[in-house]
């Protein structure tokens, strides 16, 4: 008898708790629906989504061949141009005697070139003739001669002729030297005529 009490007793104490579980789980529902209610009433949501929108983009690349062969063409160009150097302006001058370091090279080699082609004329070694012929000559970049002039006579025509002749004779003379930076150069020489010793070319 006690033990159909007890088991009548647990139906309705379980019975009980499933019933509390009910209502909290509808009480729970109700209060979440009316939450949702009300924030959606304060900020509106919608529900409805746009549809996606689908983008196709297609990349284009040029041929390989023609890409290969533009680099090739620009490759090509690039290496017959030349790089472009400022011409060489100006002139300057100097003396077969010159101390400065940019064009002493090259006046020895100036000096050299007249001493090779200098002659006493036998006609004035004959009539004892002395002198000294001061002249100018001008030479472009490649050693050619521009301009020839008779600074200052020695007084006779055949000393001055054998010296105008020296320079003609000794030219076209070598290119100048990468220290050289201007485009023509003047350059001052002494013939100097004496019958007591050698000839030679001097400042």
């Amino acid at each position: 008898m006690d033990q159909r009490a007890t088991t009548a007793s647990e139906v309705q104490t379980y019975s009980r708790k499933r019933g509390i579980l009910r209502v909290c789980v509808v009480t729970s529902f109700v209060f979440h629906v009316i939450a949702l209610i009300v924030v959606n009433r304060a900020f509106p949501i919608k529900w409805a989504m746009k549809p996606l929108r689908i983008y196709h983009v297609e990349l284009i690349r040029p041929p390989v061949k023609d890409l290969d062969m533009e680099k090739d063409r620009v490759g090509t160009a690039s290496l017959k141009e030349p790089s472009v150097k400022p011409a060489p302006q100006g002139e300057d001058t100097i003396s077969l005697d010159t101390t400065d370091k940019r064009y002493v090279s090259y006046a020895k080699v100036i000096k050299q070139a007249l001493m090779a082609q200098w002659q006493y004329p036998p006609e004035a070694k004959d009539n004892l003739i002395e002198g000294t012929t001061f002249l100018m000559f001008t030479l472009s970049r490649d050693g050619t001669l521009l301009d020839l002039k008779v600074m200052n006579s020695s007084g006779y025509p055949v000393l001055d002729n054998e010296a105008v002749r020296t320079v003609k004779a000794a030219a076209p003379f070598p290119a100048f030297p990468g220290s050289v930076t201007v485009a023509r150069l003047h350059i001052k020489a002494n013939f100097d005529y004496r019958l007591t010793g050698p000839g030679q070319a001097k400042k």
